[in-house]
């Protein structure tokens, strides 16, 4: 509800969205609005889009980058369905988004890109500021190039220089729209360009410009405001999946006292948790690229047979090449970490979009029976507390574990409280030393059935290591029927155990009635947003979320015995429903599947919900 104050008015949350080419500058433009609202104490979640190409043509539909971010002063956990102000840097950004944008919301053009060429590379049949194209929207045509170029005359730089500074002139009139301080963006670009003091001028001047220009002109009659939210006490900085599951790795290697190797080939939207680990060398943390997936994934295992902590991450086809390597570590019984940011496919698929449709791949993918551990972060900040999990458990169980993130979440933001470290339960971990008995590589815990990890070199725990199939107790090389059948039992029972070690799922709203939407990974947020919403509509209707997928929490089947149908959506064509059918035959499950490269938007999710009440 809006109240004004003069030209001030108050929202409680507002959705912008930047799109241009992919060298206007969007993702820049988006980051430092985002920090903006994390420095003015706001809550936020981001959806950066952008082309896989690193420069796709330019001003095509293809090539076009956008960076969405809903901003709050309640909790939230999407990024907004669709903006209440898009800034498009030319027609093809337009084109591409109006989609994405609210009926009666406000569309920001550079009317200085829209030249006859331009327009036609963007597949306009005509000019959408001259007919009725946009009859449905609040536009604003402003010529943000010929406006920077004017605010930047007197500066020292070259025309493509300049060109490049109106994201930042966009940028300043949306500070003035949302009442935004420039404090921490003008700070960023003094640190960013010290070495080139007259492009750090340019784009002060150009934000200023930007600013002032929406101040003294009557086309932006209107200030919003949205106040701080009330998150807990505590210190917060804004963190991205990838951010966050790199520094779970670190945190996890402290609690376990042990060194991380992460092995990795550069792939996206996984490479940045490369690019993030190369800076923690001082904290006990060994990053290595490979030349291919495969090395990655056995420099990893690698530094699991020698004791350490051993992670590898992938995405898309990556985890396809990992596959003979996690075999061998499912065999070995070694604890390894793949981490897999999945994105769209088959093959080659849509590198930079995202979606969930490695679940069964991860599951199954592999030849024999080879059961394993997978789990599945809900948010960007959730990456840090289930990297910290999936080491846990692999140490603890002597497995691989399989940590499903997703391209949204490894590159959206939100607010992370930072944990207290010394408030962190330690992982221990236990090796065996030398005894006057022979060493026995698979004596088993009788809790866990996890065999004692034994570090190489150590005198008196020589062992055989590797793929062929190993006697029970003694590890030597095996081909008796019978001790095959019993080893592939006990590793799949330990698998099964593991839910003994694990949280019991938990439903938010009603515990029984007729509907149930349970999702999985990067899906609570929108399901949430829109339970949240049919709630306050007086409609019942309850939710639960899975973080472990192998093996589900032990109180799944109860909970599901309480509600006459299951709804699940999925960013795939049912993998969690071929699961759920298959384990738990006896309930009615629908799901619900979108395979488009994007997130959920909670109106879809409502509706869908509405159609099964």
């Amino acid at each position: 509800m809006l109240t004004t104050k003069k030209n001030l008015k108050t929202t409680n949350a507002i959705t912008v969205r930047f799109a241009g080419d992919s060298g206007d500058g969007m993702q820049l433009a988006g980051d430092q609005f985002t920090d903006t609202a994390a420095a003015m104490g706001n809550d936020f979640a981001t959806l950066p889009d952008f082309p896989a190409e690193i420069r796709a043509p330019a001003g095509t539909l293809p090539g076009v980058s956008s960076f969405q971010i809903q901003f709050s002063e309640s909790i939230i956990f999407t990024p907004g369905d669709q903006a209440d102000v898009l800034v498009a840097m030319n027609p093809a950004a337009l084109k591409v988004n109006i989609p994405n944008v609210k009926k009666g919301g406000l569309i920001i053009v550079n009317e200085s890109a829209f030249t006859e060429m331009a327009l036609r590379k963007a597949t306009w049949q005509g000019n959408p500021l001259e007919d009725q194209t946009l009859r449905d929207f609040q536009v604003l045509k402003v010529p943000l190039s010929e406006l920077t170029k004017n605010a930047l005359k007197d500066q020292p730089l070259k025309l493509t220089e300049v060109e490049r500074c109106k994201n930042f002139f966009a940028l300043g009139m949306l500070f003035w729209l949302y009442n935004r301080s420039m404090e921490h963006t003008l700070n960023w670009v003094q640190k960013k360009f010290a070495k080139r003091p007259e492009l750090a001028a340019g784009n002060v001047t150009a934000i200023k410009a930007g600013y002032n220009f929406a101040d003294i002109t009557e086309t932006l009659p209107v200030q919003y405001e949205i106040k701080k939210a009330q998150l807990e006490s505590g210190v917060y900085r804004k963190i991205t999946g990838n951010q966050a599951l790199a520094i779970g790795l670190v945190t996890a290697a402290s609690l376990a006292n042990k060194t991380l190797l992460y092995g990795s080939y550069p792939i996206t939207p996984a490479s940045d948790i490369l690019h993030y680990l190369s800076s923690y060398k001082h904290y006990g943390v060994k990053t290595f690229q490979a030349e291919d997936e495969i090395a990655a994934c056995g420099v990893a295992l690698g530094a699991s047979f020698g004791g350490q902590i051993g992670v590898t991450g992938t995405s898309g086809p990556g985890i396809c090449l990992k596959a003979e390597m996690m075999n061998l570590a499912v065999m070995a019984e070694l604890p390894l970490i793949v981490i897999d940011v999945q994105r769209g496919g088959p093959s080659t698929g849509m590198p930079t979009k995202t979606e969930q449709t490695d679940l069964l791949q991860v599951l199954y993918g592999r030849n024999g029976e080879s059961p394993i551990c997978v789990l599945a972060p809900k948010t960007p900040a959730d990456c840090f507390t289930m990297a910290v999990e999936a080491v846990r458990l692999a140490m603890k169980y002597m497995t691989p574990v399989v940590l499903l993130s997703e391209g949204n979440l490894a590159n959206g933001a939100e607010p992370w409280k930072l944990p207290v470290l010394e408030d962190l339960p330690k992982i221990e971990v236990k090796h065996p030393t030398a005894s006057n008995a022979p060493f026995m590589p698979y004596l088993r815990d009788p809790q866990t059935l996890a065999r004692p990890w034994a570090v190489p070199g150590t005198p008196g725990l020589e062992h055989r290591i590797g793929g062929l199939s190993k006697a029970d107790v003694s590890g030597n090389v095996s081909y008796d029927p019978e001790n095959n059948q019993k080893m592939i039992r006990l590793r799949a029972e330990k698998i099964r155990r593991i839910v003994q070690d694990i949280p019991e799922l938990t439903v938010e709203g009603p515990q029984s009635g007729d509907l149930l939407v349970l999702g999985w990974g990067g899906s609570y947020g929108p399901v949430f947003q829109a339970v949240s919403n049919l709630s306050d509509e007086g409609t019942r209707v309850s939710q639960a979320h899975l973080s472990h997928l192998n093996p589900f929490p032990k109180n799944l089947e109860s909970i599901l015995s309480k509600f006459k149908k299951i709804l699940v959506p999925e960013l795939n064509m049912g993998h969690l429903l071929v699961l759920l059918r298959s384990q738990f035959p006896g309930h009615t499950f629908v799901g619900y599947h979108k395979v488009q490269g994007q997130p959920f938007k909670s109106a879809e999710l409502m509706e869908e919900i509405k159609r099964h009440l």
